[in-house]
């Protein structure tokens, strides 16, 4: 199964001639390939498959996103 949580662009740069990015997973920091998604901007979100940014997401999707994992954490503490 692959879990699809959006992490927020920190930081573009260019690697071998890709364009890559350094993402922030509440503090976790990684870095992913942005070619699938040149037009995404610093302070926006992209869910990562496999080291690479399928989709841009803005800010109220990403809050969307992170209110059903706490959901999801919360229930299964109680199980």
């Amino acid at each position: 199964m692959c879990l699809a949580v959006p992490g927020k662009l920190i930081e573009k740069f260019a690697d071998t001639g890709l364009k890559m990015g350094r993402f922030d997973f509440n503090g976790t920091i990684t870095t992913a390939c942005l070619e699938y998604v040149p037009e995404i901007t610093t302070g926006q979100y992209g869910i990562i498959h496999a080291g690479f940014v399928i989709t841009v997401l803005n800010e109220e999707e990403a809050k969307k996103s992170f209110a059903a994992w706490q959901e999801l954490n919360e229930k299964m503490a109680h199980l």
